[in-house]
């Protein structure tokens, strides 16, 4: 059970007339009104709503760099990221390069294991002996500053597209593209890093058909539509708000991959899951496709990752997806054996959910670096405290992967400490959510008193409490498949848009452990029956007490068996009554 207990806190809600006046089922929209949607015209998802490419600072000289690129038949090598926004914006700028017409474009992931993050002056020792005449950076390069002087120093030009937050210092590149940039005035602040290379191939087309580059050459001008599996794939993946540009992005993904005409990779990751692609939600590519992808750069190379989404034929695909989805059984057995070493240090320590600290850091010299993100996640969860995770990297260099809850700005905080304590960080960057960072291993007590501190300065002495957001109750005849088909159309959610989720009391009618650690309840709502599951809960504390009645927090979804198609509620928590 987690250490810390957590309050239901309904969504005050104030319909406007316009919202109130939609043909929508009642439901969504209270729904709605609690995500800040005022007006039907907010909910249009078609493509000619997304904010223009102009808006981006920097789009216009990447755009006629990359189009000189193509026009003189230059090198041009991506410098990707190790994770699933890494890959698809990889993935994405070598196939469409290819087919705007640029015979000579590879690619290099750095290996996290060996090198770590971004365009190190490492990675460009590597990258010159491909002989680039144009480096491209996708999901990365904000804060190479060395990395981009070493490759200048060698005459290799630099394009930079990221979505990270840079520092007071920007890399001299040639070309920079990111919304979070200084002086940039576009309007969504939360495109992933495939999202932002989506923009800057957009613009690449418009300038490359400004040229008369297609007509000449007698190239078909690429459909940009065919990489929206791929920018919904990355977007989802790397957990950043759903903005509505955003969830434009995601949309007409996730229209695109129902329809089957996703690329075989995709369609394979799926497959190898044992999910049926023609049904793909959101919650799909972020915790079902997304994890197999960034098992390649967890626990191996992402190049692996990469190749499936490259890969021209289902066969193909379906090989380097089968390998990807044994990696991510691997990481799962990996990160149990981790958490389960988390779960008996937070036991030794003195003190109680009442004397949590404002920060929590674990370490053990065993724990896998490439899984030490999700082990910050899975232990912020059960304590609700920002939380810092380090691995060991060899040389008495510790690397550390963060989490945050709401209201704690991570990468600020890690700022504060840097600034605080001159030295104490070699590196760090991230989100308001998730930053990563390496030091000295005899400096980890010192970070852990630093960490602490900060961040109880930023909560201003005050703990925080875990509070569950709910959409509100539902009536006895808001329990239907009907709605629940509604709310999944609804979508897309994730981050910021948050899937809906309700509350109420049950009576328990019968309970069964499946699973082992899983629940399937048959509750009793005004003489209804209603089919439930909880997953992960406490077997042992349900079995030696199970209550007759709970109050929960749930959300509508619909079980598939056999052809059969029923409600069923997923409980996210709840409290004996």
């Amino acid at each position: 059970m987690p250490l810390t207990s957590s309050s239901i806190r309904r969504r005050q809600v104030d319909i406007s007339p316009a919202l109130r006046d939609a043909a929508i089922p009642e439901v969504l929209k209270r729904v709605y009104a609690g995500r800040g949607i005022q007006s039907p015209q907010e909910l249009a998802l078609t493509l000619d709503q997304l904010l223009p490419p102009d808006g981006l600072k920097g789009i216009a000289d990447a755009a006629a760099l990359l189009a000189d690129a193509v026009e003189g038949d230059a090198r041009v090598l991506i410098v990707g990221d190790f994770d699933a926004d890494g890959a698809t914006s990889c993935a994405m700028a070598i196939s469409v390069l290819r087919e705007m017409g640029l015979r000579e474009v590879g690619y290099l992931v750095p290996n996290r294991f060996e090198f770590g993050y971004g365009l190190t002056p490492e990675i460009v020792d590597l990258a010159a002996a491909q002989t680039p005449d144009l480096i491209v950076t996708v999901d990365n390069g904000i804060s190479s500053i060395e990395g981009v002087a070493a490759a200048q120093a060698l005459g290799i030009s630099v394009l930079v597209t990221d979505h990270h937050l840079p520092g007071e210092e920007l890399p001299g590149a040639e070309g920079i593209v990111n919304p979070n940039q200084h002086g940039c005035a576009f309007a969504s602040k939360s495109l992933a890093g495939v999202g932002v290379m989506f923009y800057v191939l957009s613009a690449l087309r418009a300038e490359l058909r400004q040229r008369g580059w297609f007509s000449t050459e007698g190239i078909t001008e690429p459909n940009l539509g065919d990489a929206l599996d791929l920018v919904a794939l990355g977007t989802v993946a790397d957990v950043v708000p759903l903005d509505r540009n955003n969830r434009i992005l995601v949309a007409a993904g996730l229209a695109r991959i129902r329809s089957g005409r996703a690329r075989p990779g995709v369609e394979a990751l799926f497959e190898v899951a044992g999910r049926d692609y023609r049904q793909a939600t959101a919650t799909d590519l972020g915790f079902i496709v997304g994890p197999r992808l960034n098992a390649a750069g967890r626990l191996d190379d992402m190049s692996i990752g990469i190749e499936c989404l490259l890969a021209e034929s289902s066969m193909e695909a379906r090989e380097r997806a089968e390998t990807l989805h044994r990696l991510n059984r691997e990481r799962r057995d990996i990160e149990q054996t981790m958490e389960q070493d988390a779960l008996k240090q937070l036991a030794s320590l003195s003190f109680d959910s009442a004397e949590l600290p404002f920060a929590m850091t674990l370490y053990d010299p065993d724990w896998h670096q490439g899984v030490i993100g999700i082990l910050a996640s899975r232990v912020r969860e059960r304590i609700h405290r920002p939380t810092v995770v380090f691995a060991e990297t060899g040389d008495e260099i510790l690397k550390g992967s963060g989490r945050s809850i709401q209201g704690l700005h991570l990468r600020d905080a890690l700022d504060q400490v840097a600034t605080r304590y001159p030295g104490l960080l070699h590196k760090f960057g991230g989100h308001a959510m998730a930053a990563g960072l390496t030091l000295a291993k005899s400096d980890l007590p010192r970070f852990t008193a630093a960490l602490e501190q900060v961040v109880a300065d930023a909560l201003e002495q005050v703990p925080p409490v875990p509070v569950d957001d709910s959409d509100g109750g539902l009536s006895p005849g808001d329990f239907s498949l009907a709605l629940a088909d509604e709310l999944s159309r609804g979508g897309p959610w994730g981050q910021h848009f948050p899937e809906p989720t309700f509350d109420g009391a049950f009576s328990v009618l019968r309970h069964r452990i499946v699973g082992e650690k899983h629940l399937k309840l048959t509750l009793v709502k005004e003489d209804a029956e209603i089919e439930a599951i909880a997953f992960n809960i406490d077997v042992d504390a349900w079995v030696e007490a199970p209550p007759s009645e709970i109050h929960a927090l749930f959300r509508l979804d619909v079980n598939e068996y056999r052809g059969a198609r029923t409600l069923q509620l997923v409980i996210q928590s709840f409290w004996r009554l």
